[in-house]
């Protein structure tokens, strides 16, 4: 396991944070109960029913500017710490440092956007003599459960909204990734925001699964696993509204026209970035035919120089998988896809009791698990092709659809693919795990429900509300 609770000298409950290569303890936190929970939502509706002392706009754009300017004076150790708790190489820890600062940016910017509108209300004899127009409002008390695998900017993008929302936020950080959300919740409160408008929650699974389902949430966002997330959004409260964000298998079409050279340290980039441990990874390559070998030779030469190591080393291009156990899965669906008849073109070993080398597979069987579920760690598939049209329908084969990828220099097959590809969005000449935080981020089918990116979470964070006035 990658973390242990303990007690601490004053015999409290802790979780204990481990940095996930080399299993060294590297920080704590408290675990609290449902009794303090219970607490925190109380305070939370509290907050929100007592309407006339909502933080006005103003005040909230001022407390994420000090937010972002305290985030700046120590982004080194923000990205240290992504690192050392969640195993991304510190080159990437720092984008997600300066992500982070962008998203809370980002959250004042789309205040302003928060806007009602004029409804006609003459349109027919009924509605004549009448002004209407709507306002937006906060929706209520949010409890926000994130994921391990970028854990400053993912509660950016869960609890830096509910606040320039007006929405206060109970988040539930990953047990593993605890740390970051931290200091994010502390740097907050540096800034002025009173401490009951938000909580760090970190507590068991059923603590957890109560605070979920309560009737006084009145919003949830998760971003895990489709199974949790399924399961929690079967048992919320009436009325509670709802964000979840899942992960893919994502497809990648290469088209015969492609730029191959040019196009491989996309893949690789797409592939192995956090070591594969990214809801959009590149993970299914479909190619023609005869490009299929040359291109995952071509894969696997670059995975192969891809240094493997403690992500807080300077030096390390794919960190750790998050536990050990992850480690044990991974090795277990290679075996199975190599038994299966997939050639192993490179990797395809543990490289330790917490890392796996960057694989390349060519053709596994698309029966396999690596075939037809995330895998959620460093393995990409290489699969031939005889025409585009059998690509796309394997691409589309799988109840998950979240982000896919063309490569083409053909305008036709780039816009066919848009068209045809069952995805929430489609790159072209780019890999599946390109994002911008302003951007529409969503899963389709079992991949989520609702639509991220910083405009959109703050959207579904408010309510329309409409006005009729009779002259």
């Amino acid at each position: 396991m990658s973390k242990t609770s303990g007690k601490s000298s004053a015999s409290q409950d802790v979780l204990e944070v481990v940095n996930p290569y080399d299993l060294s303890v590297i920080g704590s936190v408290p675990l609290v109960t449902w009794e303090t929970v219970d607490k925190y939502l109380d305070a939370a509706q509290s907050l929100f029913k007592n309407r006339q002392d909502w933080l006005p706009s103003y005040r909230r754009i001022d407390i994420l500017k000090k937010t972002a300017l305290l985030m700046e004076e120590r982004f080194e150790a923000l990205a240290f710490q992504i690192a050392d708790e969640g195993g991304k190489p510190l080159t990437d820890a720092r984008v997600e440092v300066t992500r982070a600062i962008d998203g809370v940016g980002l959250c004042i910017k789309e205040l302003s956007h928060l806007t009602g509108k004029e409804i006609p209300m003459d349109l027919t004899e009924a509605g004549a003599g009448r002004v209407a127009f709507t306002t937006r409002e906060p929706i209520g008390p949010v409890v926000a459960v994130s994921a391990f695998n970028h854990p400053l900017n993912l509660i950016v993008h869960q609890v830096a909204t509910a606040v320039a929302a007006g929405c206060p936020v109970l988040a539930k950080p990953a047990d593993d990734t605890p740390l970051s959300c931290k200091a994010f919740v502390d740097i907050l409160y540096e800034a002025g925001l009173p401490e009951d408008w938000c909580r760090m929650v970190v507590c068991d699974i059923p603590t957890a699964e109560k605070m979920v389902t309560d009737s006084r949430t009145a919003f949830f966002t998760f971003i895990g696993s489709a199974k949790v997330g399924w399961m929690l959004r079967s048992k919320l409260a009436p009325g509670t509204r709802f964000a979840l964000e899942h992960g893919g298998v994502a497809p990648v079409i290469i088209e015969q026209s492609a730029d191959i050279e040019k196009m491989i340290p996309s893949l690789l980039k797409g592939g192995f970035y956090h070591s594969g441990q990214v809801c959009v990874s590149v993970q299914r390559v479909f190619a023609p035919k005869k490009q299929a070998r040359a291109i995952a030779e071509m894969l696997a030469d670059g995975a192969g120089k891809l240094k493997v190591g403690n992500a807080i080393k300077e030096q390390t291009d794919c960190g750790p998988l998050i536990r050990p156990n992850e480690v044990k899965r991974v090795a277990e669906w290679i075996e199975e896809a190599k038994a299966g008849g997939a050639e192993i073109m490179g990797g395809g070993k543990k490289l330790g009791e917490t890392t796996y080398a960057p694989t390349v597979l060519l053709n596994p069987s698309h029966e396999a698990k690596i075939s037809t579920q995330e895998i959620f760690g460093p393995a990409l598939c290489v699969y031939g092709y005889e025409d585009i049209d059998q690509a796309i329908a394997q691409s589309n084969a799988l109840p998950y659809a979240f982000q896919a990828s063309v490569f083409t220099n053909h305008l036709d097959i780039a816009i066919k693919s848009v068209r045809d590809l069952d995805a929430a969005a489609v790159m072209v000449n780019d890999h599946t795990a390109f994002r911008v935080d302003w951007m529409p981020f969503a899963g389709r089918r079992q991949s989520g429900y609702n639509v991220g990116g910083i405009g959109y979470t703050m959207h579904d964070m408010t309510q329309e509300k409409l006005a009729v006035i009779r002259l």
